[in-house]
């Protein structure tokens, strides 16, 4: 991939010039105790003097999240393995799409001016951002993105009644078709759920990483974890023990969005009650195909 791929002006149908052949990208990294990471463009760059996010243009074939992690590690020389994405937003003009990755940080970061595009890097409390001399793009996109900073969508999964509304021989090996289910799971945490495959939080635009919660019962309950997908088993009833993670996960983090996955009528009742809503195995099975 040759340096500068993707770099230049585009001539977009919005009549405006953006940067970025290929689209560009940027981080909102929040952390909780100090609030969200800006940068200041120096004097000279477009759009200079103006207060937004670390980013840049998207190399050819290269993910809006990998273009964010590399451009906030060059310009403000942030780890990317302190990074925990949680969502993404892209506004979308068809000739060029500007994706803004939101994530949090996992640990303590020390951002720094790394790159002469920056003047200056700041945490900002999300309630003052609006006093600054914002970028015009992320001064429209703030009052949306401001609302799901931290936030994060959690799946609990209701093991046993997903695998049962598709008949592919799971109940000859419940075991292995729980195991199979988590690494699809798996792999869901790492590409993310775009909002407008399934329509979940009718957010269009958007992107999920999920924090995922399997729930395995009878003779699935030896199922071990894989990174990203912890597994627990129930030991007795497994409607009960899906009703006492989505109380947990509700009281722990009230802000997030949490899904549980099932068709059981009742126990959506149930985790409805709790404050989580629920979730079609239809649904969940259309993302991981």
């Amino acid at each position: 991939m040759a340096r500068g791929d993707g770099e230049g002006f585009v001539r977009c149908a919005c009549g405006q010039r953006h940067w970025g052949r290929y689209g560009a990208a940027g981080l909102l990294l929040t952390d909780p105790e100090r609030g969200v990471l800006l940068q200041r463009r120096a004097w000279w760059t477009h759009q200079g003097r103006t207060w937004g996010v670390p980013g840049g243009a998207l190399r050819s074939g290269e993910s809006p999240l990998d273009a964010a992690r590399r451009e906030a590690a060059e310009e403000a020389a942030v780890p990317p393995d302190l990074l925990v994405p949680t969502a993404s937003s892209t506004v979308d003009h068809g000739t060029w799409h500007y994706t803004t990755v939101l994530a949090t940080a996992r640990a303590r970061v020390r951002a720094e001016v790394s790159d002469v595009e920056s003047a200056e890097l700041r945490w900002v409390p999300p309630e003052e951002v609006p006093s600054l001399r914002l970028h015009p793009g992320f001064a429209e996109a703030w009052p949306s993105l401001a609302g799901e900073l931290d936030r994060a969508l959690v799946l609990v999964v209701d093991a046993a009644n997903v695998m049962g509304s598709r008949p592919d021989g799971w109940w000859r090996d419940r075991a292995g078709a729980a195991a199979r289910l988590r690494d699809r799971l798996a792999g869901l945490v790492t590409a993310g759920v775009p909002d407008s495959a399934a329509g979940l939080l009718g957010r269009p635009g958007w992107r999920w990483w999920p924090r995922i919660v399997l729930v395995v019962e009878g003779q699935a309950r030896g199922v071990s974890a894989v990174d990203g997908v912890p597994v627990v088993a129930a030991p007795r009833d497994g409607d009960a023990e899906i009703v006492a993670q989505a109380r947990r996960l509700v009281e722990e983090r009230p802000y997030d969005h949490v899904l549980v996955a099932t068709a059981d009528r009742e126990l959506r009742d149930r985790i409805t009650a709790e404050g989580a809503g629920p979730m079609s195995p239809r649904t969940l099975l259309s993302l991981l195909d």
